[in-house]
């Protein structure tokens, strides 16, 4: 299952760039990033077997734990890819979250659009490893 982060903005050579790339070369699971511009940019196409996640200030806030029994309950329905969305500064229209599969918030407070990538390939290894039993995350 491909694990594919399309994200508005571009992050450059920066501390967060070097976070995403060290989580995201510890998922077992295909990686791919697609970087869009702020405005426009041509979204790459869909897989009839995508399920789509927008990271939104208005959806669910699961555990980690959660998160991975989403992510392993999609890989065994034998999704081919689950394609997380990052939004610009405004975020995600109505229209939008409405084809969405799952509204993904990482709480209340508003995080920087770089940060929050970073945090997803954290929480994506960390999603990996608790499917795999690896003792990586430690729950309580």
């Amino acid at each position: 299952m491909l694990l594919h982060l399309v994200a508005r903005g571009r992050i450059g050579r920066s501390p967060e760039a070097e976070l995403v790339d060290r989580y995201l070369k510890r998922v077992a699971w295909p990686t791919r990033i697609t970087e869009l511009p702020d405005m426009g940019g041509k979204m790459p196409a869909l897989d009839p077997q995508t399920k789509i996640v927008l990271l939104d200030e208005t959806g669910d806030t699961p555990g980690s734990v959660a998160f991975a029994d989403r992510l392993g309950k999609w890989r065994d329905e034998g999704v081919r890819e689950v394609r997380f969305l990052i939004g610009a500064a405004d975020g995600f229209a109505d229209a939008d979250r409405a084809t969405a599969d799952w509204l993904v918030s990482f709480g209340r407070l508003t995080w920087p659009h770089m940060l929050a990538r970073a945090m997803l390939a954290e929480q994506l290894w960390r999603a990996s490893s608790i499917l795999a039993n690896h003792p990586y995350h430690r729950e309580g």
